[in-house]
């Protein structure tokens, strides 16, 4: 099979965005089948070289080669500038990958036109890795954004309550078939015993896409924030935040673009770790998605355990060792005593988890079985 999938790895260039969307291609690639990578969101680049939106795309382009190409990927991808110019492969490129494909595969808004190539393709998903807010946009934005949506055959998403009884939130009468990050554990091996005890997480502390639609990390970590005081110098978050509000309550912090320039930064942070301490967004928790992050999966796959914040996912995944959750201050300080108590077994299960849950030789079959229904 033939799969044209479409993300957002140049215009958001993190090495959590780029894993994202390589573990898919990967993962399907894997499975046997042909991927195509396209980028076609009408808008300009993030430069994190300069902290500014760009109309230059350059530092976009060279992220995506360098996300690809170690991975035989170097022609296999076209990004679409905000200008219309096609760079990597040309539209004819695109269009002759479309042409001859099986499932087109927007993963996180990867495309916001429906070209002629993308409809005439037999089969197309979205998949939705930003719960809750996608949901409440659809009912109170622009009739445009229900219409795009009218065009794929089934959506997903990382939102495991959305539209069930457990979330209120509204479907906007699609029905979202609930899915996992995929993770291609080859690329995550279990990493040795860290040399710190030090919970870290790579974290926004705000965005500002999706402003009126709900609130942000920001909102909980506040509920969070006198924990250091709690439980000592135990954590490290590589934040885009407000360093010295976080460092005057006891939290150590990097700078987060400086873990996330590229995938093998990002996974040395990772792995380097003792554990992740994951606070969600704010609309994630209050909307009871079950929102689960991809990045948390990272940690697991790793061998890392992970104490996390429920977002109402603990309805669907083990949660007594290996990954831990917590809503409330206290809670997260017993998880950490939990981990401390039986380090290994911890580790130990953190991978198990990934195996028996994220690997991507399982999410993805399944994801396909409904795709090509």
């Amino acid at each position: 099979m033939k799969v044209v999938l479409a993300g957002i790895v140049g215009r958001y260039p993190f090495g959590g965005v780029a894993w994202c969307a390589l573990m898919y291609l990967l993962g399907l690639r894997d499975l046997g089948h042909e991927v195509f990578y396209v980028e076609d969101t009408g808008e300009c680049i993030y430069d994190p070289e300069r902290n500014t939106i760009s109309a230059d795309p350059s530092y976009g382009l060279a992220h995506i080669d360098a996300t690809l190409a170690p991975h035989g990927l170097r022609d296999r991808w076209s990004f679409v500038n905000y200008d219309g110019s096609y760079h990597g492969r040309d539209r004819n490129a695109v269009r002759d990958a479309c042409a001859s494909a099986d499932l087109f595969v927007n993963l996180s808004g990867g495309s916001w036109f429906w070209r002629d190539e993308y409809l005439r393709i037999p089969r197309r998903v979205y998949i939705d890795s930003d719960p809750a807010f996608t949901q409440i946009s659809l009912v109170t934005r622009e009739p445009s954004l229900r219409e795009f949506f009218g065009h794929f055959d089934h959506v997903f998403t990382f939102g495991s309550n959305v539209g069930t009884p457990a979330s209120p939130l509204p479907t906007a009468g699609l029905h979202w078939h609930r899915t996992w990050q995929p993770v291609v554990l080859s690329e995550w091996q279990v990493a040795a015993p860290p040399l710190q005890r030090r919970f870290s997480t790579v974290m926004t502390w705000q965005i500002k896409s999706f402003a009126d639609i709900g609130g942000n990390k920001d909102q909980q970590f506040v509920r969070f924030i006198e924990l250091p005081a709690r439980v000592g110098d135990r954590f490290e978050l590589a934040v885009n935040g407000p360093h010295e509000l976080l460092r005057s309550h006891g939290w150590r912090t990097v700078d987060a673009m400086g873990v996330s320039r590229g995938l093998d930064d990002y996974r040395a942070f990772i792995r380097g770790s003792y554990a992740e301490f994951g606070v969600a967004k704010h609309t994630y928790v209050d909307s009871h998605s079950g929102w689960f992050s991809d990045r948390t999966e990272c940690y697991l796959a790793s061998g890392r355990p992970a104490l996390v914040q429920d977002t109402g996912w603990t309805a669907h995944l083990p949660h007594d060792m290996g990954l831990l959750a917590f809503t409330t201050i206290e809670e997260a300080a017993d998880g950490i005593a939990r981990i401390d108590a039986d380090y290994a077994a911890h580790a130990r299960r953190a991978r198990a988890i990934a195996e028996e849950h994220f690997r991507a030789d399982l999410v993805l079959p399944r994801l396909l079985e409904v795709a090509l229904a």
